[in-house]
């Protein structure tokens, strides 16, 4: 596979209160412009139930945020662009009163309203245990994939999926979803005998599946693992690093605000996007990737 063309600038853009950060796309001027396929990923993680903008007593954010404001963007980047895929990176429940009242109805209503395509499980989502994760998925019309979590012997059997394949654009675009360690993090009667497998191991293993058996064109990591640690706990960017196909990690769980998405050479020595954008729902990622119609193949200018 070659590599995905995208411009050596990287910006935020700002609309209704709301960022956008992301990598755009170099002048494609180098390659016909009716043998482009161009497919725009939005994503966002860990915005914990924040509903509405941020309160004037948060004077750094005061009023940005938002569920209207993300959903009025999202509608506008549509509007422009025909190929959109929109995911999430976890850490949906918990972080205001709305969550506390509603459990995560009226986060996962808003999300359908706004055409999510996928999510997957941060460690909040157990807050209320398996049972009010199982009780509030009747309220999301999108998928939850989590490739690491097992949860075969619990309630939420044959309710989340390991990975999944959207079709856009005549591409395949194949998605997995990997979770944070759970034990020392979330109460043990919180996830029951949900089994956490190797997030590296789970990698390989889901990458090779979409590649080889599923015949993706593109492979996309969900991941609430975390961008980056100071020891050897598996991250974003381990990840990145150690895998074959994965072309584009969105993560989540440290919050981390990148002010430009990160590039790191797997192990084929082809660039590994990671982008995550802080979390409260301030900043709505965006990352474009251009095939070619005749062979299928991204291109990468990295100039």
């Amino acid at each position: 596979m070659g590599g995905f063309m995208m411009q050596n600038r990287r910006e935020f853009l700002s609309l209704l209160g709301l960022g956008v950060a992301g990598v755009l796309s170099t002048p494609i001027s180098v390659f016909a412009s009716d043998d482009l396929i161009q497919i725009t990923i939005l994503h966002t993680n860990d915005f914990h139930s924040h509903i509405d903008p941020f309160g004037n007593d948060v004077p750094r954010n005061a009023g940005e945020g938002g569920m209207a404001k993300r959903a009025a963007l999202i509608k506008k980047i549509r509007s422009e662009t025909s190929h959109v895929l929109l995911f999430d990176a976890g850490d949906i429940f918990q972080g205001t009163p709305y969550f506390n009242y509603f459990k995560a109805k009226l986060d996962f209503e808003l999300m359908s309203m706004m055409g999510y395509d996928a999510a997957t499980i941060g460690n909040h989502e157990f807050d209320n245990g398996l049972e009010g994760i199982k009780s509030q998925l009747q309220y999301a019309n999108f998928p939850f994939i989590t490739s690491n979590y097992d949860f075969s012997d619990t309630i939420l059997a044959g309710k989340i999926s390991p990975f999944k394949i959207f079709k856009s654009g005549g591409l395949r675009i194949g998605v997995y979803g990997l979770g944070v360690e759970l034990q020392g993090l979330v109460d043990p009667k919180n996830y029951g005998q949900t089994r956490f497998n190797d997030p590296m191991q789970t990698a390989l293993k889901m990458e090779k599946i979409l590649k080889e058996e599923k015949n993706a064109d593109l492979i996309i990591c969900l991941s609430h693992l975390g961008y980056d640690y100071k020891d050897k706990t598996v991250s974003d960017k381990i990840i990145a690093s150690q895998t074959m196909n994965t072309d584009l990690i969105i993560g989540g769980h440290t919050h981390s605000f990148l002010k430009n998405p990160d590039r790191i050479l797997n192990k084929s020595g082809k660039e590994v996007i990671i982008n995550q954008v802080g979390f409260g729902g301030l900043i709505l990622g965006k990352v474009d990737f251009y095939f070619s119609k005749q062979d299928k193949k991204i291109r990468i200018n990295s100039r």
